[in-house]
């Protein structure tokens, strides 16, 4: 398992808040699935990723990598071991709810 952020566990139940609100435990399910995805593409080549997300080149910043795992992006330390410090929607406005 790779450790997550306090802000990454934040977005997580905010998403997961939402879907359950909305009544889409399919999307609920979906999340899990992605996050799973995630950490074992981050697991198997963790050097990998993209420096940004690639509609948003202005999030790149030394030291964090990003994946795209079905619909969400996931931002992750480059460090060893690596921490996973975002999870967005793909769909959402990454630099305006980026701290």
């Amino acid at each position: 398992m790779i450790d997550y952020s306090a802000e990454a566990l934040e977005q997580i139940r905010d998403l997961r808040a939402d879907f359950e609100r909305k009544r889409c435990i399919e999307a609920v399910r979906a999340l899990i699935l992605s996050l799973t995805e995630a950490e074992q593409q981050i697991k198997r080549h963790p050097a990998g990723g993209l420096r940004a997300p690639r509609p948003y080149p202005e999030r790149a910043s030394l030291g964090r990598r990003w994946i795209k795992s079905d619909r969400y992006w996931v931002a992750y330390s480059a460090s060893q071991p690596p921490v996973i410090i975002s999870v967005f929607y793909d769909q959402a406005n990454i630099p305006g709810r980026f701290k």
